[in-house]
């Protein structure tokens, strides 16, 4: 019971309330001080049994339309000692066995590599589904499932505008190599053509998709990066025939030459995964057109001298 003031008894006096009708009560003279208030307490039931497991859990986990059953299918519980409480039903349930159980394995590798990715979840869902498509056309057996999974992240990363290099996505897989990659991309990209009749859609990539991730990697400047970004814009009036990752690590190497704290061509490899050797082609490309490319505002053309000639 808690006190509260009632106007009849003019005076504060304990009250009542029945949950049930949501009405709060003066115990005294039995006038209702509120009608169907709203209880703003947590709604969780408990259904643990005498285990000690106090889990408030009461539903089960979300709709996923791309399964079957929509994730909505009844699973046997386990007893306190991890075994099942009804051995009976968890056989039965065991001997159906479960058609989701490869998708949903596939689903559950997709969502740890985009969490280790730090990716999205528009992504995630979308790897899902280039999945779940391969999956429905029953060419998935015999596969290698990382490679699979790998190569449809980096379909959706590149369909949804936020393209990642195989090598990046490489570096988390344990069970494929760059290689299988490539070609389980290739294989998914053949696939779904058949599937569809026309070729799938990918995406364009530009050096600038990749920009902010690799300057932050180096922890380069504010003034930097927005010198690092016009100067890749202006670069695309020019016919560089190089990759837009090697551009994008090749004028981050340029532009820092000109800034206090030159970043070693070690590092912007590292943190771009482009070769030295191919960083050092893009470049050797890109100093003719250094003055035009440069912004002013960053570097004066008589700085621009103390950019190092690229050796033929």
């Amino acid at each position: 019971m808690s006190d509260s003031y009632c106007p009849d008894c003019k005076r504060n006096t304990e009250v009542v309330v029945d949950h049930s009708a949501g009405d709060t009560v003066c115990s005294e003279c039995g006038l209702v001080l509120e009608a169907r208030s709203i209880d703003e307490t947590s709604e969780w039931r408990t259904f643990a049994d005498d285990s000690g497991d106090h889990d408030p859990n009461r539903v089960g986990g979300p709709v996923n339309p791309l399964l079957a059953d929509a994730a909505l299918s009844t699973v046997i519980s386990r007893g306190a000692n991890g075994s099942n409480a009804d051995p009976t039903l968890a056989r039965l349930q065991n001997r159906g066995g479960d058609p989701d159980r490869a998708i949903v394995l596939a689903f559950k590798t997709i969502a740890n590599m985009a969490d280790r990715l730090s990716l999205v979840t528009t992504i995630k869902d979308r790897a899902n589904e280039i999945y779940k498509r391969l999956e429905d056309q029953k060419c998935t057996r015999g596969r290698n499932l990382e490679a699979l999974v790998a190569a449809c992240i980096y379909i959706a990363c590149r369909q949804e505008g936020k393209p990642r290099t195989v090598k990046e996505i490489c570096s988390i897989v344990a069970g494929a190599t760059k290689k299988e990659i490539g070609r389980a991309k290739e294989f998914i990209v053949k696939q779904l053509k058949v599937e569809m009749g026309e070729s799938m859609e990918m995406g364009t990539i530009h050096a600038g998709d990749y920009l902010r991730r690799f300057c932050s990697n180096l922890g380069m400047s504010h003034e930097e990066v927005k010198a690092v970004q016009e100067t890749v814009q202006k670069a695309g009036d020019f016919d560089i025939r190089r990759s837009p990752i090697s551009i994008a690590a090749a004028i981050i190497f340029m532009v820092t030459q000109l800034s206090e704290s030159k970043k070693p061509l070690r590092d912007i490899s590292i943190a771009t995964t482009v070769a030295e050797g191919t960083i050092k082609n893009a470049y050797r490309d890109l100093f003719p057109h250094a003055v035009k490319i440069i912004p002013e505002w960053y570097a004066k053309e008589r700085d621009l001298k103390n950019l190092s000639s690229p050796k033929a």
